[in-house]
């Protein structure tokens, strides 16, 4: 193991940063056989991957943190939503990750980007269902901007999202390979696209800020705020997958693993702000979508009032999707 007594920036250290760099993130299980190479290498003796505790994983981190905050850079962490490791991401503390991303990509990819945002965080993100993903066709189907934002493009004038005239749908597949790999979004076993634990650091502010109607401290309000993006009552991270409050109109959401905890220590299953029972069926994210995607029974051979399944449409808003609408006041 490293010495105590060499307790300043050394090779080892510049190992394992330069190793984190290659990567977009690291976990606890990521880095111990990287530094079991790293110690095996320096002390010329085998160390094994479960000889590296936590303990020293940490000295490491903090050691990488201190030395990239020259460069206006930070080790941020938070947990995985679904897993609840802790993860780790090399995050710029001072420029627009936007911005950051402008520097790799071309101008359309970028846009690209944002309409995938959008679609993510607008599109399928209303009161009904809150999916926050996309479908591999879905976000496909986003390579090129709507035919009216064309339009506009060509005659001189251009929108967050539309500049340009788009890219290819293989370009889209790319791109959507890409932004994984670097580990701005994630691809679950069923298709869905969504940000990533590294993108929820290091987008977290600009989230808020471009989706989340904040108000004017100064105005009185006319009615509720609209916060597209919601925090985790339990630790108030940002979800985007877990499950919510069977109140539309509630605000309360938690991720899955934090109900096990939160709920533990309750006399009663209910939601903390409106005090509705917590049914654990009511969900954000991808089950969102499958939960009303369901095809519904067809009532004799007559085709007169048959309904079509719910399904995200990419023209339209989720909203029209067939499903009744209930009151939840």
């Amino acid at each position: 193991m490293a010495d105590d007594e060499e307790e300043a920036y050394n090779n080892t250290n510049r190992a394992f940063l330069q190793a984190f760099l290659a990567r977009s993130t690291l976990t606890y299980d990521e880095a111990k056989p990287i530094l079991a190479a790293i110690f095996t290498a320096h002390e010329k003796r085998e160390t094994l991957p479960e000889d590296v505790t936590e303990a020293e994983f940490n000295s490491y981190i903090s050691a990488a943190n201190n030395a990239v905050s020259l460069y206006d850079f930070e080790i941020r962490s938070t947990y995985h939503q679904t897993t609840r490791a802790r993860v780790y991401a090399l995050v710029n503390s001072t420029s627009d990750p936007i911005t950051q991303l402008a520097t790799t990509h071309s101008a359309d990819e970028i846009s690209y980007l944002k309409r995938a945002l959008d679609a993510m965080f607008e599109t399928y993100n209303t009161p009904r269902r809150e999916i926050m993903a996309l479908t591999s066709m879905d976000a496909v189907r986003l390579n090129r901007p709507p035919t009216a934002h064309r339009r506009e493009t060509q005659n001189g004038s251009t929108t967050q999202g539309s500049a340009g005239q788009g890219i290819t749908g293989k370009e889209a597949e790319k791109m959507l390979s890409t932004l994984v790999d670097e580990g701005w979004f994630e691809k679950s076993r069923k298709g869905y696209y969504s940000l990533s634990p590294r993108a929820l650091m290091e987008l977290r502010g600009w989230l808020i800020e471009t989706y989340n109607d904040l108000g004017d401290e100064d105005e009185e309000e006319d009615g509720p705020r609209v916060l597209k993006i919601k925090l985790c009552y339990a630790c108030k991270e940002i979800i985007t997958t877990g499950q919510r409050c069977p109140k539309r109109s509630c605000q309360c959401r938690l991720h899955d693993i934090c109900t096990q905890n939160f709920f533990r220590v309750q006399k009663s299953k209910k939601c903390p702000l409106c005090k509705t029972d917590w049914t654990g069926n009511d969900f954000v994210g991808e089950r969102a979508a499958a939960a009303t995607s369901k095809p519904q029974r067809r009532s004799g051979n007559s085709s007169l009032g048959r309904t079509s399944p719910p399904a995200v449409s990419q023209q339209g808003s989720v909203d029209d999707d067939g499903v009744n609408e209930e009151d939840d006041n």
